[in-house]
């Protein structure tokens, strides 16, 4: 197969949430989108979205198909269950959006190899905020030749494309890497804004000096000033969503045989935020347990 043979004038989505509703609108300007997602709600007010009733439906009339799904067993189903797109009959390249750690990655590649469906691993890091705005970081695994038959179908919704290797998986790793600095930073972060809080601290003038300082970080130039000062908690990231990933981070191989002890403590700041209820369920929240327990709050 060569890029050639990929027509890109109808493309195949699965899965409509927080990230992958602002991905499959912005595919949508050059291509018609036909979209599956299992709640039919999130097709509303879409624009440019046309609805199938099945992955494998989807699979019958599109070349190329991106899911953006949140857990294994929804990729397992919408790809290889009964009206999965392994049994479509036109489907050729399928582009993994979710994050589900490189040995998943690396069973579903072979599967939907042996069925002339090739992989490309292409995790997105930047949330939701950057998807609508186009402004996502793709990081992209994969044969070279089907990498470039969709290239510029992922520079719709990017603004940085990295090519991280020839094999899938390779991009989950990375992914996972980011993802695991990204919310150990910002635990660490509502910890000690927290402490400067309680000491009576404003907490725009302690985001003015870290901001001018060695602290410095998107947690402090983007998630605090957006969506914690504010109160709105609006990142747009489930608690269950950092946790799954957290726990995929844990679960690669080399994490297994390392000391990862901060990421772990991470992990447990995010499930006590989980169980003991916020008020709204965003990454951003796992902030109020620990003003509850210091009386105060960082505003």
């Amino acid at each position: 197969m060569i890029a050639d043979d990929i027509h890109t004038s109808k493309i195949g989505f699965l899965g409509l949430g927080s990230l992958g509703a602002p991905i499959a609108e912005r595919l949508a300007s050059g291509s018609r989108v036909f979209a599956f997602d299992p709640d039919p709600k999130r097709l509303s007010g879409l624009k440019n979205i046309e609805s199938l009733s099945s992955p494998r439906e989807i699979a019958d009339c599109c070349d190329i198909i991106f899911a953006c799904l949140a857990e294994k067993e929804h990729h397992h189903d919408a790809l290889l269950g009964e009206q999965g797109i392994l049994h479509g009959h036109r489907c050729k390249t399928y582009v993994h959006l979710g994050t589900s750690g490189s040995q998943f990655l690396n069973k579903l590649a072979e599967q939907l190899s042996a069925a002339g469906i090739a992989t490309i691993d292409a995790p997105v890091t930047g949330g939701p905020p950057k998807a609508r705005r186009g402004e996502l970081t793709s990081i992209v695994a994969g044969n070279e030749v089907h990498v470039a038959a969709v290239e510029a179908l992922v520079k719709r919704y990017s603004s940085k494309i990295v090519y991280a290797g020839m094999r899938p998986g390779q991009s989950q790793t990375i992914k996972l890497v980011n993802n695991a600095i990204a919310l150990t930073n910002f635990v660490a972060a509502c910890e000690a804004m927290v402490v400067g809080a309680r000491a009576g601290i404003n907490g725009a003038t302690m985001l003015e000096v870290i901001n001018s300082g060695s602290g410095q970080s998107h947690v402090s130039l983007d998630k605090f000033p957006r969506h914690v000062l504010p109160r709105s908690f609006d990142f747009g990231a489930t608690l269950a969503i950092v946790i799954k990933d957290i726990e995929l981070f844990l679960a690669e191989p080399a994490a297994q045989s390392m000391s990862t002890d901060t990421c772990r403590s991470a992990l447990q700041a995010f499930r006590r935020a989980q169980e003991e209820g916020v008020e709204v369920d965003d990454l951003t929240a796992v902030i109020r347990p620990m003003e509850r327990r210091a009386g105060v709050e960082v505003r």
